[in-house]
């Protein structure tokens, strides 16, 4: 029996899958649904092109098999697709794919009672970050010499950006050369600590597969006692099987990762400063915050935003009609949300007016969690804004006719 921590060399043991890695992710969402231990697996397969990711959900074991292989130049974030269009899994069984901001989304979603994660199965695959489709397509003309369309497979390893064409070739380029020349992964990507998603109930990816099973298999870890079941199950069946893994794919899984979170580090050191402190950054989030057209694709696709009522659209907060929006619109979202950021960077790649509202809501998150020590997405300590249910809430306001949001969080 395996346990939390116990990690695995795993593929599987079917000829008809061909997933990347040895299969086993495929194999043991496959399994998953053929014995009715999920109702539906939400996950991501590529479209018309490597730029085109997809969500799906998908209820025919049969059709996880073109889901198969990593994307990385798509920008999905997934748990609030549970929270809009599964009733966040309240009655329904629900496994999921997940990045690492996907692995703290769910988490957020969790903790606020929008997503009941006692019928959710999260796969968590390690990600070291993913580059958005245009900027990726603008990068293999400019940079690969290469025609976009002709690209069939691209992948991250070794510190490179790695294209295959349809005729063949390959071509790799240093992450570190890319992004100098202001090319490579999304900035929040750049920034970003979480790349074994450890909050999940397995973590997967390809790190420290070394020897016979390089290519062959997938580096497994056993996150929860559910991830466990899940695993143990899938090999007693056949779906899988497993080893233990050579002592040097372990270290070599944690130089990686190590490596990978000093960069994320680094980059924020960099990003935060170039923000500048104290006025001079208000001054700059204003600048910029002067070019919102209040679409609201932000707060639509902010996993953290859920309100039943958007204080944006309460007229006595920010007048209806002006756009620009009175400062107030960020102000209310900063409020809001900073204490709570997970970087996924939603709120920066769907802005139309490419305002890096990304950038300001985490690097202001890092200075609340340096105050008040929560660090969102990684288990279920709440923030301390968020001690109220926002039902009971709205009807204490509404009674007493009190405009003090959440004044009884901190009673007894």
């Amino acid at each position: 029996m395996s346990a939390k921590g116990d990690m695995f060399y795993a593929w599987t043991k079917s000829c008809d899958i061909k997933g990347e890695c040895g299969g086993a992710v495929i194999s043991l969402l496959k399994y998953a649904l053929e014995n009715k231990i999920v109702d539906v697996v939400l996950t991501v397969k590529k479209g018309v092109d490597v730029y085109d990711p997809q969500p799906v959900f998908i209820t025919n074991p049969a059709d996880l098999d073109s889901c198969a292989g990593s994307l990385h130049c798509g920008t999905l974030l997934l748990p609030k697709l549970i929270k809009k269009y599964l009733n966040g899994a309240k009655d329904i069984k629900v496994a999921v794919t997940c990045k690492g901001c996907d692995a703290k989304a769910l988490l957020e979603l969790g903790k606020r009672q929008q997503i009941n994660l006692d019928n959710v199965i999260s796969i968590g695959l390690n990600c070291g970050g993913s580059v958005s489709p245009q900027p990726a397509r603008k990068m293999i003309a400019e940079k690969y010499g290469v025609n976009p369309d002709d690209v069939v497979k691209e992948e991250i390893d070794k510190g490179k950006f790695i294209i295959f064409t349809k005729d063949g070739h390959e071509k790799g380029i240093s992450i570190d050369e890319l992004e100098e020349e202001g090319y490579g992964r999304r900035k929040n990507c750049q920034r970003c600590e979480t790349k074994v998603p450890r909050q999940c109930d397995l973590a997967c990816g390809n790190w420290g597969v070394i020897g016979e099973k390089a290519g062959k298999a997938t580096f497994v870890e056993i996150c929860s006692e559910k991830g466990a079941m899940l695993f143990d199950a899938a090999q007693k069946a056949g779906a899988i099987d497993s080893c233990a893994p050579e002592a040097k794919g372990l270290e070599i899984r944690g130089k990686i990762e190590n490596v990978m979170i000093k960069m994320g580090k680094k980059a924020q050191e960099k990003q935060f400063a170039e923000l500048g402190t104290g006025t001079e950054r208000l001054n700059k989030i204003m600048q910029q915050s002067s070019k919102c057209i209040k679409c609201y694709g932000c707060i639509e696709n902010c996993p953290i935003c859920y309100c039943v009522e958007c204080s944006t659209k309460k007229p006595h907060l920010i007048r209806p009609g002006i756009i620009p929006p009175d400062f107030m619109f960020q102000m209310i979202r900063f409020a809001h949300i900073a204490d709570s950021c997970i970087n996924c960077g939603q709120c920066s790649e769907l802005c139309p007016m490419d305002i890096p509202n990304s950038l300001y809501m985490h690097a202001q998150q890092v200075e609340l969690e340096k105050m008040f020590g929560h660090k969102p997405g990684y288990d279920m300590t709440m923030p301390v804004l968020s001690y109220a249910e926002e039902t009971e809430e709205r009807a204490r306001l509404n009674a007493t006719g009190s405009d003090m949001i959440f004044e009884n969080v901190f009673k007894e």
